[in-house]
């Protein structure tokens, strides 16, 4: 009998949630525990370059607000290991049209945060490839495009982008199949100017 996938939880951060998301260690552990896995509050200091006093205080924070859990295949005696309590969070337009500017603080806190780990993603990536095989050099994607669209259109395009990505969620291999790898795919839709506008006079 074929073993079905586990479900892909996504949290909906509201106003409270976000608050305890909004701090950019917190947000770092949190890409780090579900990118690289499961780990203890000092093997995830030495991942980020933190103290473990830093990285235990607010692992207990994220515990507090549900993003975090004990991973009980792991921990054993004192030791504590943490894993997500989901595999992915998900913002609404409500969080950005919020009536308290605190909650804009905490939202635009999170988007920055996220724009500048996706930055060292790629950073990463185009320091390191060569030390990956050539399939995987080939098999990589860098790119950007410019569409003209209303706003109904982009987010029928984002839609779709996110049926296509989750449709290759099931196809994942498995463990211990050759020349896989975890791999991260960014996706941005934003306006620049309204069709008409130049720069030129």
């Amino acid at each position: 009998m074929t073993e079905q996938p586990k479900p892909h939880k996504v949290r909906k951060l509201d106003a409270r949630t976000l608050r305890g998301l909004a701090h950019p260690l917190r947000m770092r552990l949190l890409s780090s525990l579900g990118i690289d896995g499961p780990a203890t509050a000092s093997q995830l200091a030495a991942r980020l370059g933190e103290s473990s006093g830093a990285t235990s205080y607010h692992l207990r924070q994220l515990a507090e607000y549900g993003f975090v859990e004990d991973d009980p295949d792991r921990g054993k005696g004192r030791e504590r290991w943490w894993r997500p309590a989901q595999q992915g969070i998900h913002t609404d337009a409500a969080l950005m049209l919020d009536e308290n500017p605190e909650v804009r603080g905490a939202l635009s806190t999170i988007l920055h945060e996220y724009a500048t780990q996706r930055a060292q993603e790629v950073s990463t990536w185009i320091a390191t490839r060569n030390e990956w095989p050539q399939d995987w050099q080939e098999a990589s994607d860098l790119s950007d495009f410019a569409l003209d669209l209303t706003p109904a259109q982009a987010s029928e395009l984002s839609r779709k982008i996110h049926e296509l990505v989750e449709g290759y969620r099931p196809l994942a291999p498995e463990e211990g199949t050759p020349n896989a790898a975890k791999v991260r795919i960014h996706s941005t839709i934003f306006p620049t100017r309204p069709i008409g506008d130049s720069d030129t006079a």
